[in-house]
């Protein structure tokens, strides 16, 4: 028997090209374009959560969930947003997110871009050459069982 429970999972979109635009706007579409983040959804802590770790990791430093919450409070404030989201167990539920998808490592309580590489050599590395050949693979097989089945 086949569980239904996928091994991994990603949702890929394309958009217009970029133009001049924010860090914040840039991160946002690399969230959206990933499936980090809804088109329409006005929850988009995690757009400040990637921006913190980005930032972070020009220094190499760890992040603990408590500073960053800090700095995406201090972000919120600044570009006058929301501050919905806020919470210690949301903050982390969206590095979990961002762990799930290889983009951020966690040790010791402590978060940050994984291996401090930059966002596009972790997409294509973890994503683009290894994530999504062993998903096209897999559904490869499926295919392949189908053309056989009775």
């Amino acid at each position: 028997m086949v569980k239904d429970l996928p091994l991994g999972e990603i949702t890929l979109r394309k958009y217009e090209r970029p133009y001049d635009s924010s860090r914040r706007e840039l991160v946002r579409k690399v969230c959206l374009s990933l499936g980090l983040l809804q088109p329409g959804d006005s929850r988009d802590i995690i757009v400040d959560i990637l921006l913190t770790l980005e930032e972070a990791r020009r220094d190499k430093k760890w992040l603990s969930s408590f500073e960053i919450r800090d700095i995406v409070q201090e972000m919120r404030i600044k570009n006058s947003l929301e501050k919905k989201g806020l919470a210690e167990s949301n903050i982390r539920r969206q590095l979990k997110r961002l762990r799930d998808v290889m983009i951020a490592d966690k040790k010791e309580n402590k978060y940050r871009m994984s291996e401090f590489e930059p966002l596009s050599e972790i997409f294509r590395v973890k994503i683009e050459n290894f994530f999504i050949p062993q998903t096209i693979e897999r559904i490869k097989e499926y295919l392949g069982k189908l053309e056989k089945a009775d």
